[in-house]
């Protein structure tokens, strides 16, 4: 059974940086790809990073490049997402998630999705 445990979620001020860690246990850790998630409007959930904990790949929503950087410790089973100047449209619950996507936007989504997190509440304040 794979275990996905979201953390370092917080209140900060918009401007303010925040990191995120997602352990995972009962998986191959270092085979898989594990993607963070959003709640969207636009959409059921937007895939916010990703990455390959195999290549060390990564991809970024449009939203958040250049802000976000996403990065593994496979020593630790771990996968971080350092957010840096936050917005207060990044306020949301932050999922990591796992399945059989690849770190492409058109993969980013429930579709491919088979384990999630019960994820880590960012709020940012203006």
């Amino acid at each position: 059974e794979v275990r996905l445990v979201e953390a370092g979620g917080g209140l900060v001020q918009a401007g303010g940086s925040l990191r995120l860690s997602c352990a995972a246990s009962g998986t191959a850790f270092d085979a898989v790809n594990i993607a963070w998630f959003r709640p969207a409007a636009a959409e059921a959930s937007e895939g916010v990073s990703c990455i390959s904990t195999v290549h060390g790949s990564t991809y970024y929503a449009d939203s958040v490049k250049g802000r976000f950087t996403v990065s593994s410790y496979n020593a630790k089973n771990t996968v971080y997402q350092q957010m840096r100047n936050l917005k207060p449209e990044d306020t949301a619950v932050y999922y990591c998630a796992t399945g059989v996507f690849r770190c492409i936007r058109q993969n980013l989504n429930n579709d491919y999705i088979i384990d999630w997190g019960r994820g880590t509440q960012v709020t940012v304040s203006s």
